[in-house]
This record gives structure tokens, C-alpha cells and sequence, in this order.
């Protein structure tokens, strides 16, 4: 049986899947992300996945596996340095997963940013498809975002295009951990949600953690700080969002991680505060839909962008193609709502 590997690393977890040629995920495993210890902690909860992992039977047919990793990301040295996981600044995540004994020294790990990545799988299978230029957003611990301009996915030369989470959308605030004033991270993430919500006099009820889903749960039962903390996070999406469709035009807006699951209570105020943002004619009107495939996004895409870096012909797969544009070979893992037609061509990452 034939698999791709793919690695999921943010700010809250690690996971990782084996990937069939449909998109299906035949195997999953997480841990949580250790953001705050020294790098050796770190990857050895990212080993422990991949031990995990390599314990299952398909991973014998492994051929190939991705890295999706918070940003920013370096895709030509494979390393990376997550805003929000400063054990890893410049951190050779490429070579040590590829160490690991377990992955076949035929297997080149590829390393994507976790936002490009989702973009990838939502332009491929989900609320992206059949869309020539979109802006897929990544809202959870942090804030990231990825292009597709004109049908194709656009990483960048350092693989870190459309990182929208650090655009600046206040000029007098607060310094980010990035180092620049006023990022949207700052203002939009679940972390900064849970953060203003509490700073406002939102108080979490007994036995239950603050977080971006229990302040959400608390904005839907009426409580005014912590609608107020969305309506702010909403604010702040909408200016970056209005300004990234003013330089390149859009004709979807996709947004997808922890955050976006509050639905209508962060969906409804960011359209609402579009209209503040997004004046110009040709900028009012974008659709603004929540991601297609949920929080599996980041494994598929990352399974993706390994098979469409493998040479042609290496890597058999449904239907004889290779996922990046030379035929659709991956579906929609199970339990999308993606749409399961074969019409669109699969993503090139350039």
C-alpha cells in the first residue's frame, strides 16, 4: 500500500498522518508541542509522532514526506524558526526528520510552511477549488496565510509568501514576538483572543481553561468582553485581509485552524468589518468562507507538496499522476466537506 508521510508542527500540537494516494488519512498521531523548552525537547516530541507513525503497516509503503511547520520557514536550507516556538530559531528540522531511523534514506523530507501547506490542500480539495486567486488563512495559536495567484500556489523564494499574520494593522501597538508593532497575530490569534478577553474581565468558568474556544463559548452565551475580544480579533483580520485583496485581487478568502471553529462568532463580525476595510469597488464583496477540510488541512497539503516535489514517475498514485499539477491523484480526506470531483487541476507549488 502505497502512503505519504506528513508532518503537522504548530504551537499547540504536533501531528502527523500517513496519507493514501485519495487523500484519505490511514494513520494518525499527535502530541502536544512543547513551545516553551529548549530544542531537543521539541524534537523529541516530534520523533515520538514518527515513531508512532512508523509503528503502523503502511508505513512500509512510505514514499515520501512532507513537513508542514509554523513559520517563518527556510525551504531551500530546511530549517525553521516559529514565532511561536523560540526553542527553534534556524533549527535543521529537515535534517533531523530525515534522520530519524525509521524514514527511508530514499525518502527527502519537504519542508512547507503550515499555512502554504493548508493553502495547497484547500485549492486542491476544498473551499478554494477551482479558484484562480485566493488567500488561505490559518488562525490559531498564531496567524498564517498562503497565496494561489493566477491557479497557482505561490510560496515565495524562502517559502513564507502571504504570511499574513505579521502584516501591521495598528502602528502604535503592542511590540509582536516577531519584533515589528501591532502584527495581526497580536490581535487575532486564539492566544490574543483568550489574552484581551481575560485583560477585559472575562473569567472563565471553574474547572476550565482560557482559550479562544471557551472565550467563544462565552461571546455565544452573551457575555460582552468576550464578544468584545472577537469583534477586536475581527477587526484585525479584516484590515490585513482588505489590504492583501487591494494588492493582489481575490476571488476567495478561505480561513481554517482552532479560531475559525467558533464559526459565526468570529465569521459574522469579520464581514461585517470588511465593509470598513475593503471600500474600493474591486475589493468589496470577497467571500469569506471557513476552510473545506477542517483541521486536517495542514497533513494533507504537507502530503501534497511531498509528492509534488518527487520526481515524475516515482511515486505511484491514483489515477498514474503525481499531486502538483501533473495529474490530481489526492482526495479529500474523510469526513470532508470538500467536494470529490476530479475537474481541478492539483496545485503547483512555486
Amino acid at each position: 500500500m502505497v502512503v505519504y508521510g506528513a508532518l503537522d508542527i504548530g504551537g499547540t500540537k504536533i501531528a502527523g498522518a500517513l496519507v493514501d494516494p485519495d487523500g484519505r488519512l490511514v494513520a494518525r498521531a499527535q502530541r502536544p508541542t512543547p513551545a516553551r523548552e529548549p530544542a531537543a525537547v521539541l524534537m523529541a516530541a516530534v520523533t515520538a509522532v514518527l515513531d508512532e507513525l512508523a509503528a503502523h503497516p503502511a508505513w512500509q509503503g512510505l514514499t515520501c514526506l512532507g513537513i508542514a511547520c509554523a513559520g517563518p520557514v527556510d525551504t531551500a536550507a530546511g530549517t525553521v524558526s516559529p514565532v511561536n516556538i523560540p526553542g527553534w530559531r534556524g533549527f535543521p528540522l529537515v535534517e533531523q526528520v530525515g534522520s530519524h531511523p525509521r524514514v527511508p534514506g530514499r525518502v527527502a523530507p519537504v519542508l512547507v510552511g503550515d499555512a502554504v501547506a493548508m493553502t495547497a490542500a484547500e485549492h486542491w480539495l476544498g473551499a478554494a477549488r477551482g479558484k484562480d486567486n485566493a488567500l488561505c488563512m490559518v488562525v490559531s495559536t498564531g496567524v498564517g496565510g498562503g497565496l494561489v495567484l493566477d491557479g497557482r500556489l505561490h510560496a515565495g523564494r524562502s517559502g513564507n509568501a502571504g504570511h499574513i499574520g505579521h502584516i501591521s494593522v495598528d502602528l502604535d501597538g503592542p511590540v509582536c514576538p516577531c519584533g515589528a508593532r501591532g502584527c495581526v497575530e497580536g490581535m487575532a490569534s486564539g492566544t490574543a483572543i483568550a489574552a484581551h478577553a481575560l485583560a477585559a474581565g472575562w473569567t472563565p468558568p471553574a474547572g476550565v481553561a482560557a482559550t479562544a474556544a471557551s472565550v467563544a463559548a462565552a461571546a455565544r452565551g452573551g457575555d460582552r468582553a468576550a464578544q468584545a475580544a472577537y469583534e477586536r480579533a475581527a477587526q484585525a483580520l479584516a484590515a490585513a485581509i482588505a489590504a492583501t485583496i487591494a494588492l493582489v485581487e481575490l476571488d476567495v478568502v478561505v480561513i481554517g485552524g482552532g479560531v475559525a471553529q467558533a464559526g459565526e462568532t468570529l465569521f459574522a463580525p469579520l464581514r461585517r468589518r470588511m465593509a470598513d476595510y475593503a471600500v474600493l469597488d474591486f475589493a468589496r464583496g470577497v467571500p469569506i468562507v471557513p476552510a473545506g477540510l477542517a483541521l486536517d488541512a495542514g497533513l494533507i497539503g504537507a502530503a501534497a507538496a511531498a509528492a509534488s516535489a518527487a520526481p515524475a514517475g516515482t511515486i505511484p498514485v491514483a489515477g498514474g499522476g503525481v499531486p502538483g499539477g501533473r495529474k490530481e491523484a489526492v482526495g479529500p480526506a474523510a469526513g470532508s466537506t470538500a467536494r470529490t470531483d476530479r475537474t481541478t487541476p492539483a496545485p503547483t507549488l512555486t
